[in-house]
């Protein structure tokens, strides 16, 4: 089965490199490159990283960290990116070169998104400020990820990343496609209800698991979760809605392949784990045409 990994995480740092160790890996583009063929997986979309300086006042995109994965300093064919946005950096007196330098990286085949972090930066989705990027984002056609849920540490404020927020988003802007990360865990309920009502809106299953584990002692241990996760998503009803994503390198890839493709009924799984994210990313389907 082919499979595209809709939500990762492409960055070397000592953060991540401890990571990706307690969860049986090592961070290196070599490593998850070897993971990745002999998991099946063809293709990941990373996400842009938060934080950095302005350059002249200007809120940039924000890149996944590949100079420091990458040997020569470029992205594998393989991998692909979303650019993030750090909300509290933008500013009304520099949005016009804001806007510039993000319509020159979504203009870049590898750059197939925007990607936010609510919760992370507290600042609401629906404030203004976010406006130009949501528009930019529907006239290049591109999908804009969004952090949903539980925050990493003690930083930051949920109700920000709360899924409600999304369904203002949304409604006000319906021909945009976003995309609730992590399914808004542990509000999938929530999460389950702006998917339902809003037909722009679509869940990544990342982010759901951490660390080491087999599938079968997941299961075991995590049996009432799994179990709610398969009652909401049978609830929602709309497979097309759903893509597969790891958030590496929160978690061992074999692992959460298993334990997330028992939650996913057979006649449904090449779309979770490869079709959706083509129809969701456009700019991704030309990639893995022949592959």
């Amino acid at each position: 089965m082919r499979i595209i990994d809709a939500h990762f995480h492409f960055s070397k740092c000592d953060h991540f490199d401890r990571i990706a160790a307690a969860a049986g890996h090592e961070n290196s583009a070599s490593h998850l490159l070897k993971v990745w063929r002999d998991s099946g997986i063809v293709l990941g979309i990373a996400m842009g990283e938060m934080g950095g300086e302005r350059i002249d006042g200007v809120c940039m995109p924000r890149r996944p960290n590949f100079p420091g994965m990458s040997e020569n300093g470029t992205l594998p064919p393989e991998v692909v990116y979303c650019a993030g946005i750090e909300s509290c950096e933008i500013c009304s007196g520099t949005l016009e070169q804001s806007l510039e330098r993000f319509a020159a990286e979504l203009k870049k085949p590898q750059c197939v998104g925007l990607k936010l972090y609510p919760g992370y930066n507290s600042v609401d989705l629906n404030d203004p400020r976010h406006d130009p990027y949501y528009k930019l984002a529907e006239r290049l056609d591109v999908p804009v990820v969004i952090h949903t849920g539980e925050l990493s540490g003690h930083h930051g404020l949920l109700k920000y990343s709360h899924p409600l927020n999304v369904d203002e988003l949304a409604s006000r802007f319906p021909d945009v496609r976003f995309v609730m990360a992590h399914y808004g865990n542990p509000w999938i309920v929530d999460a389950t209800a702006v998917a339902a009502k809003n037909p722009n809106v679509y869940l990544d299953l990342s982010g759901l698991a951490e660390g080491n584990f087999t599938a079968e002692s997941f299961r075991a241990r995590f049996h009432g979760h799994l179990e709610q996760l398969c009652t909401w998503l049978t609830y929602l009803n709309d497979w097309e809605k759903v893509m597969y994503g790891s958030d590496w390198p929160l978690v061992n890839i074999p692992a959460y392949i298993e334990v997330i493709r028992s939650l996913i009924p057979e006649e449904h799984q090449d779309a979770v784990f490869f079709g959706n994210a083509c129809k969701v990313f456009p700019k991704i389907a030309a990639l893995v045409k022949n592959v």
